[in-house]
């Protein structure tokens, strides 16, 4: 007899960070402030707020020191950054950051696009990372990316996965995440890796950072939730992408993965109809459609 689902599960809203990264048309920092306290009224609790990296790069982040002295930080939610160098924690932490997502890449040829560093040079950066957020007080995320498979690469042997994550799992964190960065993971996959990986990290939260790349996020998302995850990483609107993997656009959709989870009786305490007004405006804000389905949808459909 398969395990009853979970009675309630944490979204991770990435659009500021993930969702907008490539889009070229630069946001405001007074539009994600809106946006932040939006999502906030809407019942979101965790908001990875931007990532620390060189602004030449990822011109979308390059307001991220400001962004952080402005936020209104309420009670009750999780104010996340994206950290990837020892430069950026150090910038972090002078912003008083405390939360931050530490990964290393699976892929040996992502990890040197992603970050000029073989995967060696990358894992021992990040442990040095999670140990020096982890000794400031700073709460730490890690994980994988390109766990499930890579767009450069192909196929990830597990073992390299699960190598990764002993290291990394090894310094204590309050979280190990598996990314799907390239969206090449199927339902069977999750279930097999996310057994795996709890054998290695016992009741440390597994969470998972879901990509729709192949239309098969929700899918995944099911398959998570059936083997007991509770936290996962979504977009508002389905916006997002690496910036260094080609197709890799699309992040599961935040209001479709609320609209689904709450259809089957798993509760997230956010409000779905308040999400879609949110995500509507980006959208009109943005200029653009965004992928996700529950937010055009009107009537019976959207509840």
């Amino acid at each position: 007899m398969k395990s009853p689902l979970p009675a309630k599960a944490v979204l991770h809203e990435v659009v500021l960070r993930d969702g907008i990264q490539n889009e070229k048309n630069i946001v405001s920092t007074e539009e994600k402030l809106r946006l932040i306290d939006r999502l906030a009224a809407s019942g979101v609790r965790r908001i990875e707020v931007s990532s620390f990296v060189n602004p030449k790069l990822v011109p979308q982040m390059a307001d991220a020191e400001e962004l952080w002295k402005r936020i209104d930080r309420k009670k009750g939610i999780v104010y996340s950054a994206l950290i990837l160098s020892e430069r950026g924690l150090d910038r972090a932490m002078a912003c008083g950051v405390p939360h931050v997502g530490i990964f290393v890449s699976a892929s040996e040829t992502h990890s040197r696009k992603n970050s000029n560093k073989s995967i060696d040079e990358a894992l021992k950066e990040a442990l040095t990372l999670i140990r020096k957020a982890s000794s400031s007080g700073i709460k730490v995320r890690t994980g994988v990316m390109n766990a499930f498979g890579c767009a450069y690469e192909g196929k990830i042997p597990p073992r390299q996965v699960l190598k990764l994550v002993g290291s990394l799992f090894d310094e204590g964190p309050e979280e190990i995440c598996l990314a799907d960065t390239s969206g090449l993971g199927n339902p069977r996959q999750m279930k097999e890796m996310i057994s795996r990986v709890r054998e290695l990290t016992g009741k440390t939260s597994i969470s998972l950072h879901l990509h729709n790349t192949r239309g098969q996020g929700m899918a995944n998302l099911w398959a998570a939730l059936e083997e007991g995850v509770t936290i996962f990483d979504t977009s508002l609107g389905g916006l997002g992408g690496c910036p260094f993997i080609a197709g890799a656009r699309g992040n599961i959709a935040t209001e479709d993965t609320v609209s689904m989870l709450h259809d089957a009786g798993v509760r997230t305490g956010i409000d779905l109809k308040k999400l879609i007004e949110v995500s509507q405006g980006f959208e009109k804000h943005m200029g653009l459609v965004f992928p996700a389905a529950v937010s055009h949808l009107t009537g019976a459909f959207c509840r």
